[in-house]
């Protein structure tokens, strides 16, 4: 029999399934190359929409927080259903970036929103939240299913139409999460305190991230920076090695796996012997990236990458809602989420240049130091957690300040 989370958590989960079956996403940069794109132009591309996010992120989330976060989850299902219908119709790179600016909008409105409404939903239905990594997990898993099954059948379909019925393709699923998000019950313990002023709950917002939260947010920030130049860059090294494009489909489903398998094992990983594990292996799947030549051998290094940064965005995750209130919970994951993305920005017009000049196993480099410093931002925060009146300390307050 199901449990009332699970239950109530069904309709969010479908959604999270029909926004998550994305054709395209596994021939996208082999599609790109046919309309023009170069290593250089596939930097200012991902940094056309990194650029856009942010303008987005913090707004999306106060909006989460004081308006609707279904409301918001139904925008981004619209921004994804436009960037895939404009991507397909495009000829040339200016109308491409154009599309993908709406990829921008969709990022910004999803990213954080799940995890807040999972995180409430569970503190609702049972006054805790010591599930949420458990339940955070299975909606990764579900994405997961959806994005491995659809970068197999995008990569049959590329094969035998062509890579630009994808996109065409794509848009009546993304359509149709709309649907299931309309009969989610959304959680309102973020309305349940008094409605406050915008300008007195952008500075509770802000407030919120205090001086003992900095590492876990550069710890998330780093996080999602790496895991999304993976997934951004990491088909870069088919193209580079010739990979026919057959072979993109089983490629992506594997990064896609990552999704959902991270999320699972995210709360067996949360021990300090495999966190710093777990760090050195990132460390050491990057390097692989830099000196590595056979198809096989890259894939399995983006994809173990991919999976434990998965795991450890999840950790964070859990780490950055403990110690903040409902009522701006959506804000602050946005905001961390903005750091990343004009982190990202920077991060992305370098690779693509040094991609260009020497190639992408000579950018693997900049992957190489990004993985380090997430090793040591990790060994840091787990340090800080461990003290007295540190994150993990805060569960209980937060719970009383939620039911207050």
């Amino acid at each position: 029999m199901r449990s009332p989370v699970t239950r109530r958590l069904l309709p969010l989960n479908l959604g999270v399934a029909l926004q998550g079956f994305v054709l395209w996403y596994p021939v996208e940069k082999l599609f790109m190359t046919e309309v023009g794109f170069d290593a250089a132009s596939v930097g200012v591309m991902a940094a056309a929409y990194a650029a856009v996010v942010p303008l987005f992120e913090v707004p999306s989330g106060v909006l989460a927080d004081r308006w609707s976060r279904r409301g918001v989850l139904i925008v981004a299902s619209v921004a994804l259903a436009v960037c895939s219908l404009v991507g397909g119709l495009s000829t040339n790179v200016p109308t491409y970036i154009a599309g993908v600016l709406a990829l921008g909008l969709y990022f910004a409105m999803y990213s954080g929103t799940v995890d807040a409404m999972v995180y409430d939903t569970i503190l609702e239905e049972t006054g805790d939240s010591a599930g949420f990594e458990r339940r955070i997990g299975r909606v990764r898993f579900v994405e997961s299913v959806a994005l491995v099954a659809s970068s197999l059948g995008g990569g049959v379909i590329a094969g035998l139409l062509d890579a630009r019925v994808t996109y065409f393709l794509t848009v009546p699923f993304a359509l149709g999460s709309i649907a299931c998000y309309l009969r989610f019950r959304e959680p309102t313990l973020h309305r349940a305190a008094e409605r406050t002023p915008l300008r007195e709950h952008l500075a509770t917002t802000f407030r919120a991230a205090h001086r003992q939260l900095l590492p876990i947010i550069a710890l998330a920030m780093l996080t999602a920076l790496l895991s999304q130049a993976i997934f951004e860059f990491g088909p870069l090294w088919m193209v580079a090695l010739g990979v026919p494009a057959v072979r993109y489909g089983p490629y992506w489903a594997g990064l896609m796996s990552t999704l959902g398998i991270g999320g699972l094992i995210a709360g067996w990983l949360a021990r300090p012997a495999r966190l710093a594990v777990s760090a050195c292996l990132i460390v050491g799947s990057m390097s692989v990236l830099a000196v590595s030549h056979d198809f096989l051998t890259v894939t399995a290094a983006q994809i173990v990458a991919a999976l434990l940064l998965v795991a450890l965005g999840v950790h964070t995750s859990q780490l950055l809602h403990d110690a903040v209130p409902s009522t701006v919970r959506a804000g602050v994951a946005s905001g961390v989420s903005t750091l990343s993305w004009l982190v990202f920005l920077p991060f992305s017009l370098v690779f693509g240049m040094v991609s260009k000049a020497g190639g992408v196993h000579r950018a693997a480099v900049l992957l190489i130091g990004a993985a380090v410093l997430v090793g040591l931002l990790l060994a840091y925060a787990k340090n800080g957690n461990r003290r007295p009146g540190g994150q993990a300390g805060r569960r209980q307050g937060e719970l009383v300040t939620v039911h207050s």
